[in-house]
């Protein structure tokens, strides 16, 4: 039982024990304790702020707030805080093992939602465009650079990254394969003559003045812009802007191969070929270069340059089989047709400039646009792709035109077929889907084997090579050819100052 004092204090302790509560829940509500915040380091109190004494007994354990699960809730959330703060900072560990978890889960999935999966991955795959490969200068400035500062091998390989190497040989190519389809007349022939129709010595001037020439205008091109060429992944990679040489041991050697290859064409082949050198690296150097900066017609002027190089082939052909006095109207302007075919296969190469181009600067349209340089691909991409088609669709009508004009055989109209189908195929891709879904790719690729194709079928069918074959490894021969001696004997008796004499 209860003393009777106690029992004659519990209304005055009841009372006392009420206004102290009432005043911890006022303190509370204007000043919430530090404890019950986030921070970590601020840990649960052991103690309250009440009063001693029998106030203290009587609501601490009963009616006050339990500070045990006080510290509790603060510790778990300093813990949850911390950890999401972690998590935003530093990647877990096992982060690539979670990225691929969804892939390697596929099989996990249910048949139709496994369908959608790969469906998706499809799609990204094909709309992502991957990096085209390096081009030559740059694999060689990577090799200069590592090569010891003043060793031969690091001048050699940065000369010859400044000459774009690749480039260089294309269009060494594309100007020999137009000498070996000129159509030598009958009277040259080997079979006639004790001599080879066409001189192997002006095939070797031709060759080395026009990669001369066009180390030169690469050269001036490369310094017109180590600017631009810094801002673009493709070009950065150049010896000039690596500092791999100076600009004036550059401009030396750009003038010595220009003045080299002119004179090797001038005095090894004719002076019209070397008039057409020289043109082509001022139309590349001194017009087409400045004006990406200026104009996207600057991909035509750039075309033209790509199709002058076969006019350089068929005139130093035509040069040689010359009845005449040998100017340039009687290599590019024949009164009787004979240059038509020279001016076809320029048309052929100039066509085939724009698929090409319009496919390789859809990825970096971005860095084009970026470096300052106006290019279709990113001033007017449905444009882009319209050009790019019009030109692939124009090689049917110029590998027929060949055949018309007695450059090869009708068969060439039929074999050149497929593979002009193909770069068709690719760019009516290319402007249906307008770069996108991997068409671009799709086209550069083939315009890359498009070109050699059908340069390689041409020469495969030029105008009589196999039946002259025919009749050189079983000795048949046609009727009216040169049959009797004494038409031989006049023919060889006739000459120029003969004729002039007798007139």
């Amino acid at each position: 039982m209860r003393s009777p004092l106690i029992l004659a204090l519990a209304p005055e302790l009841q009372l006392l024990s009420r206004r102290s509560i009432r005043a911890s829940a006022s303190l509370r509500a204007a000043a919430p304790p530090k404890w019950l915040s986030t921070n970590p380091g601020l840990n649960a109190p052991r103690s309250t702020n009440a009063p001693l004494g029998a106030v203290f007994f009587l609501q601490n354990r009963l009616l006050a707030r339990s500070s045990c699960l006080d510290s509790v809730i603060s510790r778990r959330n300093s813990r949850q805080t911390s950890t999401s703060t972690s998590t935003s900072t530093t990647p877990p560990p096992n982060a690539a093992s979670q990225e691929s978890q969804p892939s390697q889960s596929i099989n996990d999935l249910a048949p139709h939602r496994r369908r959608q999966a790969r469906k998706q991955a499809l799609a990204q795959s094909t709309s992502s465009e991957a990096p085209l490969p390096p081009d030559a200068s740059s694999l060689l400035t990577s090799a200069a650079a590592s090569q010891p500062k003043d060793s031969l091998r690091r001048t050699i390989s940065t000369f010859l990254s400044l000459s774009k190497p690749r480039l260089t040989v294309l269009v060494v190519l594309s100007a020999m394969a137009p000498y070996a389809l000129y159509p030598v007349p009958e009277m040259l022939m080997p079979t006639m003559t004790e001599t080879p129709s066409l001189s192997p010595l002006t095939l070797f001037f031709l060759t080395t003045g026009t990669a001369l020439c066009s180390a030169s205008a690469n050269t001036l091109n490369m310094l017109y812009e180590p600017s631009t060429d810094a801002k673009m992944s493709r070009t950065r990679n150049r010896p000039l802007v690596r500092g791999l040489v100076s600009n004036r041991a550059a401009a030396l050697f750009a003038m010595l191969c220009g003045v080299g290859g002119a004179a090797a064409l001038y005095f090894g082949v004719n002076p019209t070929v070397s008039f057409l050198g020289l043109s082509n690296i001022v139309l590349y150097a001194g017009i087409y270069t400045p004006l990406k900066a200026v104009t996207a017609f600057n991909t035509w002027v750039g075309a033209v340059v790509g199709g002058i190089p076969p006019l350089m082939g068929w005139a130093a052909a035509a040069g040689e089989a010359a009845t005449k006095d040998g100017s340039w109207r009687e290599l590019l302007l024949a009164s009787d047709g004979s240059s038509i075919g020279g001016w076809l296969l320029a048309g052929l190469l100039f066509a085939w400039q724009f698929p090409h181009f319009m496919a390789l600067s859809w990825p970096i349209r971005e860095e084009y646009k970026a470096a300052g340089l106006r290019m279709l691909a990113w001033t007017n991409p449905a444009r882009n792709a319209r050009v790019a088609l019009r030109y692939s669709l124009a090689f049917f009508p110029l590998c027929i035109g060949l055949c018309a004009a007695g450059v090869t055989d009708w068969s060439f109209a039929v074999t050149s077929l497929p593979i002009n189908l193909w770069l068709a195929r690719e760019a009516v891709r290319f402007w249906k889907y307008e770069g996108h879904k991997g068409s671009a790719r799709g086209l550069f690729w083939a315009s890359v084997w498009h070109l050699p194709g059908v340069m390689i079928l041409a020469l495969l069918h030029k105008k009589g090579m196999w039946s002259r074959a025919w009749r050189s490894v079983f000795g048949e021969d046609e009727d009216g050819e040169w049959e009797e001696e004494e038409e031989l004997d006049e023919m060889a008796s006739m000459s120029a100052p003969t004729v002039g004499q007798e007139k």
